[in-house]
């Protein structure tokens, strides 16, 4: 990478596309008909191990690290000042990490079992938006003022000392780190410590975003920086795909070994983990360049785009419409549980009823979308 040129990057389709099937993923993983009947790849791993789904929020930080560099490059070569970027990567941050906070409070008790008194003493504090916010916020600082070998040498040292922490680390009140224990760890202690009852409630003791496991996640994110630099060097296209797909097999191949000594999983996001889903995030993206950007195909990947170019919005409103239809109640269940009844699972299978169930909400969301797309509205933060 550094005996080439770089390049001032142009937009990239298959970073849209990257983008739309990971958020396609994530809106679909979440949303099953009867979490009990879900297939197994659309279930994470309970702790140990992975599956499809576990990769979906590695690669989103991933490609997040990816659209770093193609916007702070564009901007920095175009001779913009350093200091209106980090008021707008600051302000950009915040917005998210207040976003996630909304989400964790909707419906603030207004209606559903718990009141609001009783929403704020729980009020979940980390989540999925506050990861992206506080990953996006401290690599654009650092792909901003920091050279691409101190880059390096950040990303090691974050892999490095997470693996030091979890498996070195006596836990206070614990003893000697046990990581087949979901409480057994460093992880989990901090987050017990510091956040107490606002964790996430189905984990209880730890936050699968949380504080300490952050760290390796910040990784995941400078992985995508590194490819973003890939794809913005100055090269043939078929030797940025050989690149990407060498890095790939390679970082899989380091993350599958070390996931023996330290065992690859989600929850805590240990190093091994940041490393493999890195390596499998380097082989999509080379196929997702080869399809929409060297090939230029169009039909399918046009479909991603669309729902890539709005992610904020279909993840938030997704998010929300589905905590509404689970809350409100009609008869002696949910209107969520009325219809998936009425309409799936009265005539599929179990397992196809809930997997359709789920394809259905994307659906409807990508009508949305498309509509969306069609008027040039596009929510932006």
């Amino acid at each position: 990478m550094n005996e080439d040129r770089p390049e001032t990057p142009e937009r990239l389709r298959s970073v849209d596309v990257f983008r739309g099937l990971t958020i396609v993923l994530m809106v679909l993983v979440n949303n099953p008909g009867d979490l009990r009947t879900t297939y197994w790849p659309l279930k994470h791993a309970e702790w140990h191990g992975w599956t499809p789904t576990d990769l979906v929020f590695p690669f989103f930080l991933f490609i997040v690290g990816v659209a770093i560099v193609l916007a702070l490059k564009r901007r920095i070569d175009g001779g913009a000042a350093r200091r209106p970027l980090v008021f707008k990567i600051v302000k950009r941050s915040a917005i998210l990490f207040g976003l996630g906070l909304f989400l964790n409070g909707y419906p603030f008790g207004l209606f559903g079992p718990r009141g609001f008194l009783e929403v704020l003493e729980t009020w979940r504090v980390p989540g999925v938006l506050q990861r992206i916010a506080v990953c996006y916020l401290v690599v654009s600082l650092l792909v901003l003022f920091c050279r691409v070998r101190t880059l390096r040498l950040l990303t090691m040292v974050f892999l490095i000392s997470y693996w030091a922490l979890m498996t070195l680390v006596p836990v206070p009140g614990l003893g000697p780190p046990d990581l087949d224990d979901t409480a057994g760890h460093l992880a989990g202690w901090l987050d017990r410590a510091l956040l107490g009852e606002h964790v996430w409630r189905y984990a209880e003791v730890y936050d699968p975003e949380g504080i300490l496991s952050t760290i390796p996640a910040l990784a995941t994110t400078l992985f995508g920086v590194f490819a973003g630099l890939l794809l913005v060097t100055a090269c043939d296209p078929v030797k940025r795909v050989a690149r990407l797909f060498v890095h790939g097999f390679w970082l899989v191949s380091v993350g599958f070994a070390w996931g023996w000594f330290f065992p690859i999983n989600k929850p805590i996001w240990t190093s091994s983990y940041a490393v493999f889903t890195a390596g499998l995030a380097y082989v999509c993206l080379a196929v997702c360049y080869w399809y929409a950007d060297i090939r230029g195909e169009r039909r399918i990947s046009q479909v991603l785009v669309i729902c890539g170019a709005n992610a904020i919005a279909l993840y938030v409103g997704s998010s929300i419409v589905a905590r509404t239809l689970a809350l409100l109640r009609v008869g002696e269940g949910s209107l969520k549980r009325l219809i998936f009844e009425q309409f799936f699972s009265s005539w599929l299978p179990p397992h196809a009823a809930s997997l359709a169930y789920a394809m259905a909400f994307v659906f409807g969301w990508y009508l949305v979308l498309a509509w969306m797309y069609r008027r040039r509205v596009f929510v932006k933060i």
